[in-house]
């Protein structure tokens, strides 16, 4: 079975170097969706990212540039 790292936003954001705020507004059900990337655990409001679902899908676009492509 495979581990997975659960982050809040502002963790996954301080990895990947981008705002929580675009974090939120521009990658979230965009390029990282719920669900796959991403989980409200018990119900609740509270997202924890799959650090590494979040990091497979930014190489999925080739490069990290493509990944910032990808969401501007």
């Amino acid at each position: 079975m495979m581990t997975l790292t659960y982050l809040t936003t502002g963790e996954l954001s301080s990895r990947i170097q981008y705002e929580p705020r675009a974090m939120r507004d521009r990658l979230k059900d965009s390029v990282l969706l719920e669900g796959t990337h991403y989980i409200r655990p018990f119900g609740v409001r509270k997202i924890l990212h799959l650090w590494e679902k979040a990091e497979k899908e930014m190489f999925k676009c080739g490069t990290p540039q493509s990944f910032a492509d990808a969401i501007a």
